[in-house]
């Protein structure tokens, strides 16, 4: 049996790890919002379904540390950056939706200065 407690506790410390909102962890997970609400209030229990969406997504939760505090989080040390940063090169090869693609990027810096990234 799941003591709903601790295991919202343990819920926590991964959104805390990775960074993320209540939110933003359901959308990464892939459930509604209002499912991650209901867990972390108390209300609802996590289904078998929803624990294997964060073990799927979060290679770093063991199952049996999520379920019943047992064994170390995270079960491996991989980096937070490696682990949440998933976006694509900015000058990939590929085109856009729209059949666009990108030439130049242009940043500007507070202070008056700017860098430009040509492809």
């Amino acid at each position: 049996m799941i003591n709903s407690g601790d295991f919202t506790n343990r819920l926590k410390k991964i959104m805390d790890y990775h960074q993320l909102s209540a939110s933003m962890f359901a959308d990464k997970v892939g459930v509604q919002r209002s499912s991650i609400s209901h867990i972390l209030s108390g209300r609802n229990k996590p289904s078998l379904d929803f624990i294997l969406k964060v073990t799927t997504e979060f290679t770093d939760v063991d199952i049996h540390w999520l379920l019943n505090g047992k064994g170390v989080f995270p079960n491996n040390e991989v980096s937070r950056t490696q682990n949440t940063a998933t976006t694509p090169s900015l000058f990939n090869t590929s085109e856009t939706t729209t059949g666009k693609k990108i030439q130049r990027i242009v940043v500007f810096y507070t202070d008056g200065t700017f860098d430009e990234y040509l492809k």
